[in-house]
């Protein structure tokens, strides 16, 4: 009788609103022989995000590609909030957040993944600046705040990150669950999220380290993302403002 196969503990999310194209591109460069499963957040596209996703069964991998979706546009960080549910609804531990522009490689996430699976460590960020990362067609202005903001937010939260801004990491689902964390706040609608965690998985003492992991911009350098010039910069901050100050849980 043939050994019953294991359900994955690995969830890799990809995040996506409008991106078209992008995102089956995105999509497209999984390996088939993957030791995860993948679910796509649609946070209310227009853009048939849902059509693109169904191109992707891939019977040769251990799951399809599961589409999860809001009627509307709520945030990113309310799109934590509902993969996080359905992480924790199929016993999933270890968490991948992607984004579905095209910029971050799938093929980064086993680097992302093991110092976890190998007991090491429970929460690995991603670091475009690390030996071996890298960084293509990154505008100036990002070349600036990235370094300035990851000093700044180091300095607040004691781990010393080379890279929090990006938003490729990986982390033991447990900390999410943790009684000192409240995800359900509505003021994490949005960016707030990530770096809320972040914070969290620092404060309470979990294992928080490095990995090289590659960005890649488009060459015009335009659209490349979504996150408004000052308010979605802000969205990054406020998080460890209002935490380190103790002005929000």
């Amino acid at each position: 009788m043939p050994e019953e196969k294991q359900p994955n503990r690995i969830l890799v999310c990809v995040f996506v609103f409008n991106e078209g194209a992008k995102l089956e591109d995105t999509l497209s460069r999984f390996p088939s022989d993957r030791n995860y499963d993948v679910v796509v957040m649609d946070d209310g596209s227009t853009d048939g995000a849902g059509e693109i996703v169904a191109k992707f069964p891939s019977p040769k991998a251990p799951t399809p590609v599961v589409y999860l979706r809001h009627d509307t546009n709520r945030g990113i960080g309310a799109g934590f909030r509902t993969a996080f549910q359905f992480a924790f609804e199929h016993g999933y531990e270890i968490f991948v957040p992607m984004a579905g522009n095209g910029k971050m490689h799938s093929s980064d996430i086993p680097a992302l993944v093991k110092p976890i699976l190998g007991g090491e460590f429970d929460y690995v960020q991603g670091s475009r600046y690390l030996s071996g990362g890298r960084h293509e067609n990154l505008p100036l202005f990002r070349r600036i705040a990235i370094p300035t903001v990851s000093w700044v937010i180091g300095i607040l939260s004691g781990f010393p990150s080379s890279d929090v801004t990006c938003g490729f990491r990986a982390y033991k689902l447990e900390i999410v669950r943790r009684p000192e964390l409240d995800i359900k706040q509505d003021w994490l609608d949005k960016y707030e999220m990530e770096y809320y965690i972040h914070y969290y998985a620092v404060k309470l003492g979990y294992r928080v380290t490095e990995a090289p992991v590659a960005m890649t911009y488009p060459v015009s350098k335009k659209n490349y993302s979504k996150i408004p010039a000052i308010s979605g910069w802000w969205s990054m901050l406020r998080p460890w403002v209002f935490l380190y100050l103790g002005l929000k849980k």
